[in-house]
């Protein structure tokens, strides 16, 4: 449990539980305060005594309006660096775990983050369905359970959560406000949803969106706006923006209104953006004092704000490789995954619903995999893989054998992530560890 300390009316600095000793044991001397971000207070000693603490610990801590995350985050890729990037903002507290510097997992506190929202807002599955299923099973066991009643497929529940995956790392990437923190903290193969998410494929993602929100701020200085109705929907808004316009009172900030509408803050910004484009609202920094619809208020004009885009991440350089080695060490993961869910009984269920997967390119968009299929031993047939790869090769970019490798490794995780449905923790973490064994003769080949 972290400790947790309160700054009282007199500036004393007060343990919030008495009972427990504290952790400023062991940490007399004189301490510099270094001037930083509002929501953070930095304490350097001097002189510095030096030493360390075991992990997990912070090892890195700032400003998020100060220093651009994407940055930080695309040189921790780059490092392919293990641990935990967390974020506090006026938007919640997310963080997104890291693992040899690719994306293995995130966690946001804000409700429009959640699974069952994402299910929704996606369109697999109706709002009845998931409060049903929730109040049977805890939210972690959503998913599994909506794919249990035959309400939802596996592969679209995989695509869905390495979704909110991705929309979590997006608004940790958007932040502008608040602080961050690195910590330097073991990573477990079995961490919930086995997935794995390519940073530098998410971080060039991230910049478009980077680039709406710099247009979007020119009037939307930041979430902490109000936002007055103006006038009636004219029938020609589309869904989110009647839902949102309906809940304008002027007592509302826009990142209330985000939690409200269970929408994203990049997602409500976009919204009340194109309602004050439209003359439908207006933003003003102080609450209305009435209920109401309230009446039109003055639009303030910010000073523009450039944001600062992220480095892009420079290209790889391309490497030619025969794919056969490629092709063979992912069947070889592949038939130890089908192995594993076998011996509970279920390889027949496993390779149905990894075809279904396929047959629909709910996984992956690759011309590589079309009209293929795993056999009843969990690979894909080798050669019909490899003309495939020379058949589409120039499709692939100007780094095919790296996107026929992606191709295969988000069918990978896809395995992984049903087998852990299926398998008890102690066997699934030991298939994720040979599975990364395995893996492992890829990067020396």
């Amino acid at each position: 449990m972290t400790p947790r300390f309160r700054i009282d009316a007199s500036a004393q600095l007060v343990p919030e539980d008495r009972h427990v000793p504290s952790p400023l044991a062991g940490r007399s001397g004189t301490y510099a305060l270094m001037a930083t971000a509002p929501d953070l207070l930095v304490f350097s000693r001097t002189p510095a005594e030096g030493g360390s603490i075991p992990l997990p610990r912070v090892v890195l801590a700032g400003d998020a309006g100060g220093f651009p995350l994407s940055d930080l985050i695309a040189f921790l890729s780059q490092s392919r660096w293990s641990g935990v990037v967390r974020v506090h903002s006026p938007g919640g507290e997310r963080s997104v775990t890291l693992r040899e510097g690719e994306v293995r997992g995130a966690s946001s506190d804000d409700p429009a983050d959640r699974l069952g929202e994402v299910l929704v807002r996606m369109g697999y599955v109706e709002r009845a369905q998931v409060e049903a299923a929730l109040r049977e099973q805890p939210p972690s066991k959503v998913g599994r359970s909506l794919v249990e009643k035959g309400l939802l497929k596996s592969h679209d529940l995989f695509k869905c959560v390495t979704h909110q995956v991705s929309e979590i790392f997006h608004a940790i990437v958007l932040c502008r406000e608040g602080t961050f923190f690195l910590i330097d903290q073991p990573v477990e193969d079995k961490s919930g949803h086995i997935i794995q998410l390519s940073t530098q494929s998410l971080l060039m993602d991230s910049i478009r969106k980077i680039d709406e929100m710099a247009h979007f701020r020119k009037r939307i200085s930041h979430g902490r706006l109000y936002v007055t109705r103006k006038r009636a929907s004219d029938g020609k808004l589309e869904e989110d923006e009647d839902r949102v316009l309906g809940l304008l009172d002027g007592r509302r900030t826009i990142l209330e209104l985000g939690h409200a509408a269970r929408l994203s803050e990049f997602d409500v910004t976009k919204v009340v953006f194109r309602l004050l484009e439209g003359g439908f609202a207006s933003v003003t920094d102080k609450p209305l004092m009435v209920p109401g619809p309230g009446v039109p208020t003055p639009i303030p004009q910010p000073s523009e704000r450039t944001a600062q885009a992220p480095a892009r991440p420079p290209a790889r350089p391309v490497v030619t490789v025969d794919p056969r080695p490629v092709a063979r060490v992912f069947n070889f993961i592949f038939r130890e995954i089908r192995d594993e869910v076998a011996k509970q009984g279920m390889d027949r269920e496993f390779i149905a619903a990894a075809n279904a997967a396929l047959s629909g390119q709910g996984l992956s968009s690759s011309p590589v995999l079309e009209g293929l299929a795993f056999a009843p031993d969990g690979s894909l047939p080798e050669n019909k893989l490899i003309e495939s790869f020379e058949r589409h090769r120039a499709q692939l970019g100007s780094e095919p054998l790296a996107t026929f490798r992606q191709a295969l490794s988000d069918m990978m995780f896809f395995l992984l992530f049903q087998a852990g449905e299926l398998l008890e923790s102690r066997a699934d973490e030991d298939l994720a560890r040979r599975v990364k064994e395995l893996l492992s003769t890829l990067e020396a080949s």
